[in-house]
């Protein structure tokens, strides 16, 4: 008589569970230690649970993967960003010269910040009578507002001769004299003579002055034979500070944040990896850098 699984006698039933531990079977014969009243198994086969959860375990060990992968991405990302994007804000316009300031030819004018407006002129006037010669060599502030660094040489008030590195800002001692300017050198036939430059071959001036509104610090160079009634002078140069208040060194024609960037100084957001390119795993992570690299090029 054929009965039913879940209805055969009991001696029948433990003889059916004994021959399936005589024949070939998938179940280990181990498995079937643990039966209902039934004749079910409860133990012995791995559980759907137990499988659910090696299956989340391994889900989340990869997508931890993934997410440091896109930390590690991101975070290098930002580092090139900062590394690379260092703005030049600050920035010293310099103008090589070569103008010659002979005597008795009116005043040259020099213009710093080349908006047109001359911002100070040289002057190198000799004159001469059947009493009398003289040399003198002057610096004149082309508008009201700018001043000239200033030193006092016996009892002349004069422009300072300031050395190669000095420090020309908001700490130097300026003055305004757009009547008559100041001094550089004088020397006359009968002895008197003063001023800062006799004594040297190439010094600097310092300079201040005004661009919309804002003061700007510069130098000017100048060389040439000042201890004689008849001077020579050369401008070689002159240079001055982009940042308002900001001091310059004289002598200096580039500064510190003049450095040229070696990448766009505005590059492009990092984008975050989607959800979707994290799920991908490796090949979605790899479109993403794609898709990042073509917006930095464009």
């Amino acid at each position: 008589m054929h009965w039913p699984s879940a209805q055969r006698p009991a001696k029948n039933r433990n003889r059916f569970v004994k021959g399936l531990s005589n024949h070939q079977c998938p179940v280990d014969s181990r498995s079937l230690r643990e039966h209902n009243s039934d004749g079910f198994i409860v133990g012995g086969l791995m559980s759907r649970s137990s499988t659910r959860s090696r299956m989340i375990s391994q889900v989340s060990s990869s997508l931890e993967k993934r997410l440091n992968l896109y930390s590690l991405a991101t975070s290098t990302a930002g580092l090139s960003v900062l590394t690379l994007a260092q703005p030049a804000e600050a920035k010293i316009v310099y103008t090589p010269a070569n103008i010659n300031i002979t005597q008795n030819g009116g005043l040259i004018s020099f213009d710093l910040n080349h908006d047109g407006i001359p911002d100070f002129g040289l002057s190198n006037i000799y004159t001469h009578s059947s009493f009398q010669a003289s040399g003198f060599l002057k610096v004149v502030q082309a508008q009201s507002a700018n001043e000239v660094w200033d030193v006092t040489s016996k009892g002349f008030l004069c422009a300072a001769a300031l050395p190669k590195n000095a420090r020309v800002g908001p700490k130097g001692h300026f003055r305004k004299d757009p009547t008559t300017g100041l001094a550089m050198a004088f020397s006359n036939m009968e002895g008197t003579y003063f001023g800062p430059w006799r004594n040297v071959k190439q010094d600097y001036l310092g300079l201040k002055f005004v661009i919309k509104g804002k003061t700007h610090f510069g130098w000017a160079r100048v060389k040439g034979n000042f201890n004689s009634l008849s001077i020579t002078a050369t401008l070689t140069g002159y240079a001055y500070e982009t940042i308002p208040g900001k001091p310059i060194i004289a002598g200096a024609t580039k500064g510190p944040d003049d450095a040229e960037p070696t990448a766009s100084l505005n590059p492009p957001t990092p984008v975050p990896a989607t959800l979707g390119a994290l799920a991908m795993g490796a090949p979605g992570l790899a479109i993403w850098r794609r898709k990042e690299s073509a917006d930095v090029l464009w």
